[in-house]
């Protein structure tokens, strides 16, 4: 085997039960603040300081916990986390996530960003799209592009765009095997080979959505050096204009092996400086992540803005919602845009996107129902409990917190209207109070099953 003395050790790493890593969603908490309400036991994730792994969850399931539902923290596997933490997002930049879905990396590019700027989240597949949209706003996303179109499509628009572009390219996924069978199964000679055919090309088209002197990032969650190492070197062997970045070695990283791949094609390559991450050397499934740069200006890029306000009948609906139930700013004049009744807000002019299959373009706000707006869900949970002058605060009452999840109605006696619903300050969604009784508007596709424990 190609790791020597370490195979035993490597073998045996998938004999142990898989890691439950943990994100801390940093929008809403911090790490020190979540550490102590957890009801879970954690230890840290050495490269990523809001990622943890759950050391034992017997009694508690993190997946169905309220604190899921309000979106404190996104379940990733904690090795998987490395590919941000070495992209390096900023706050106000431009941002794309070319293979997005189901949203572990596009919500933790959305954390390192604090919202702000424009994080551009691709999946080419429409029903694993409408699961990145589900995850991005349960993490409060504003400033977001979901889009469902091919990475050509994207180049043909976007070319040296971006300030960082991810691609976290589909892999055979041999890091997977432990936690999925499936994946073991299906693995063979033929797959590892058309893998890396496609994540060549994958890379290619993202090199020209990055601007110059941008950052792009590659990362699998395979360990096969014809997709890591033997992608990214011909990747440099065709794209001069990029080079290897030295990334931190931080606790758990390890090399890329360029003694695992033709010397013809690694010859004079610093390939060292990719990161690999192994079972047997640290917590996690394993994965691969390389850090190139493009050469040229590091001059930041700008999308046009959007300077449409609403129209004067649908603006005062909206403000006077906005009046009443919001203690934030004032209503935001301008970047307001409506698609059959629904309001959103964007940071950017819809000529940016036009013609794309965009699956949520900016923060949807709300939508106008009988001359009355109705909250979104991604408006709640954009906010924070003190935002809102009407809230319905379940504390840790859990029996009640499990109804309002599972879509059933509230007994609440009080002013008539819209309430946000709060576990313990944190929203989980909008009801509505009539006579005594807050009608659910948990969404539906989002509601528990019961029983549920």
């Amino acid at each position: 085997m190609l790791l020597g003395g370490e195979s035993e050790a490597f073998l045996n790493s998938f004999n142990q039960p898989p890691s439950v890593g943990l994100r801390v969603n940093t929008l809403k908490i911090t790490p020190e603040a979540f550490l102590s309400v957890s009801p879970f036991p954690l230890k840290p994730v050495p490269w990523c300081p809001e990622g943890f792994v759950v050391t034992s969850n017997d009694h508690v399931r993190p997946s169905r916990h309220p604190y899921y539902a309000a979106g404190l923290y996104y379940l990733q596997d904690p090795s998987a986390m490395a590919a941000v933490v070495l992209l390096d997002p900023q706050p106000g930049e431009f941002v794309l996530d070319l293979c997005a879905a189901p949203g572990g990396k596009a919500t933790h590019i959305l954390t390192r960003m604090r919202n702000a700027g424009l994080l551009a989240a691709n999946e080419a597949v429409r029903s694993r799209a409408n699961v990145l949209l589900a995850n991005m706003e349960l993490f409060g996303a504003k400033p977001i592009l979901v889009i469902n179109e091919t990475p050509k499509v994207l180049v043909d628009r976007w070319r040296g765009t971006f300030d960082r572009v991810l691609v976290d390219a589909p892999c055979s996924g041999e890091s997977l095997f432990r936690k999925n069978p499936a994946a073991c199964r299906e693995w063979s000679p033929a797959v590892v080979e058309g893998c890396a055919a496609r994540q060549g090309m994958l890379l290619a088209m993202a090199a020209d959505l990055v601007r110059e002197g941008g950052r792009l990032v590659y990362s699998t969650c395979t360990f096969a050096p014809e997709e890591n190492e033997a992608v990214i070197a011909r990747f440099l062997r065709t794209r001069r204009d990029y080079h290897l970045v030295e990334p931190p070695r931080l606790p758990g990283f390890s090399c890329g092996r360029l003694d695992w791949i033709a010397p013809e094609l690694a010859r004079g390559l610093p390939l060292e400086r990719c990161v690999r991450l192994w079972p047997h050397l640290s917590i996690g499934e394993g994965h691969f992540v390389a850090v190139l740069e493009r050469e040229g200006s590091a001059t930041h890029s700008h999308f046009v803005t959007y300077a449409a306000s609403l129209p004067s009948k649908v603006k005062r609906v909206v403000e006077m919602f906005w009046n009443e139930m919001l203690s934030t700013d004032v209503m935001p004049d301008s970047g307001w845009y409506m698609i059959d009744r629904t309001l959103h807000w964007t940071p950017v002019s819809p000529t940016v996107w036009a013609g794309l299959r965009v699956v949520r373009a900016g923060w949807q706000v709300g939508s106008l129902s009988g001359g009355q707006f109705v909250p979104a869900y991604a408006l709640g949970m954009a906010l924070c409990g003190s935002d809102v002058r009407s809230t319905f605060d379940l504390g840790n009452d859990m029996p009640a917190t499990v109804s309002y999840l599972c879509g059933e109605p509230l007994q609440s006696i009080g002013p008539e209207g819209w309430v946000l619903i709060t576990y313990e300050g944190y929203p989980l969604g909008w009801g509505k109070r009539v006579r005594g009784v807050i009608k659910n508007h948990y969404p539906r596709h989002r509601r528990w099953p019961r029983p549920l424990f």
